[in-house]
């Protein structure tokens, strides 16, 4: 478990649950590239920390709640990815940065 990375999630309520999804090393920083830009400094991304594991139980639940999701970072979307919720055609990246959205 020591090399098991943190991530980020926070869960907003508003018609539906939008959950945001984030790799914590990358939370706080601001990738441009082109005319896109990626803003993972504000509070939408800053959520509790938790474990892959964690993250992977709580995104499964939150699947069955018709949420949808913004996931932002190597590992949360690798994660998204593992769990079939996303494929690659649905990741895009900004600075190198992969993110992805999931309606579900």
């Amino acid at each position: 478990m020591m090399n098991e990375k943190i991530i980020l999630l926070k869960v907003h309520k508003s018609y539906r649950l939008v959950i945001a999804v984030c790799d914590k090393e990358i939370y706080g920083k601001i990738f441009e590239e082109e005319n896109k830009r990626l803003d993972l400094s504000g509070e939408f991304f800053n959520g509790e920390e938790m474990t892959e594991g964690e993250t992977k139980q709580k995104i499964i639940l939150y699947l069955k709640e018709d949420a949808t999701f913004n996931i932002a970072g190597e590992n949360s979307v690798a994660l998204a990815k593992a769990l079939g919720i996303i494929s690659n055609e649905g990741i895009k990246k900004i600075d190198g940065v992969p993110l992805a959205m999931v309606l579900s």
